[in-house]
C-alpha cells in the first residue's frame, strides 16, 4: 500500500515515518494495514483502536510484527517512534507510526474498543 512512499522517505533519510490523521481514520476503517499498538497490556486494555494487535515496547521484538504494511501506535508517539526505529534497523520498510497516539485520536474524535 504505501511501500512506494516509504522508498521514496528512505531516500530522504526520514528517521521516523508517520501516517497522517486523515490516512489513518482511513487504514482503520477498511483494515488495508495491520494497527500495533506498542503500549502497556493495561494501558491497552482500557482503551485501543479498534482492530490494533497489543506488541508492548517492554517486550517489543520487530520479527513480530504483522507482514505487510503495518502503523505502530502507543499513548502520545513516543514509544510508537522507538518501535519504528527498533522495526527499521530490522530492515522492515512498510512500517509508519501514528504520531498523535492513542490520546490524539482520542482528541480526534476515533473510537477506541477496549
Amino acid at each position: 500500500m504505501f511501500s512506494g512512499l516509504m522508498s521514496k522517505l528512505a531516500g530522504v533519510g526520514a528517521a521516523a515515518p508517520t501516517i497522517e490523521h486523515d490516512e489513518f481514520v482511513r487504514v482503520v476503517k477498511d483494515g488495508s494495514c495491520a494497527i500495533v499498538d506498542v503500549r502497556e497490556p493495561s494501558e491497552y486494555a482500557a482503551g485501543h483502536v479498534p482492530g490494533a494487535k497489543n506488541l508492548p515496547l517492554s517486550q517489543f521484538d520487530p520479527a513480530k510484527l504483522p507482514k505487510g504494511d503495518c502503523v505502530i501506535i502507543c499513548q502520545a508517539g513516543g514509544r510508537s517512534a522507538k518501535a519504528l526505529s527498533q522495526a527499521m534497523q530490522a530492515g522492515r520498510k512498510d512500517v509508519r507510526h501514528y504520531a498523535p497516539g492513542t490520546g490524539g485520536w482520542r482528541a480526534r474524535g476515533g473510537a477506541v474498543a477496549g
